[in-house]
């Protein structure tokens, strides 16, 4: 979900029913992201993230990117299921 104001952008991270708009109802923040400025600025709830996924939510490609640069490890299936590394 985009935030912010005009060429500054904020990103909030969410857990959203897949039938949802883009930007509507959610279920849950698990984290934000601030791609402006020196150095990109990522607060998330790993554990969070991390419970969702192991209950079966895919990521979108670019939150699939951020989470994976901040430590939260899953594996992709050919099916596009997603599963939490730590959970089996």
């Amino acid at each position: 979900m985009r935030l912010g104001r005009k060429k500054m952008p904020v990103y909030r991270l969410v857990v959203t029913e897949s039938a949802s708009a883009r930007n509507g109802r959610f279920i849950e923040t698990i984290g934000t992201y601030n791609p402006i400025g020196a150095t990109e600025t990522v607060q998330l709830n790993s554990e969070r993230a991390k419970y969702w996924i192991s209950v079966g939510a895919q990521p979108t490609a670019a939150a699939a990117g951020i989470l994976r640069r901040n430590g939260v490890e899953f594996k992709g299936h050919p099916k596009g299921e997603y599963v939490a590394a730590d959970s089996k």
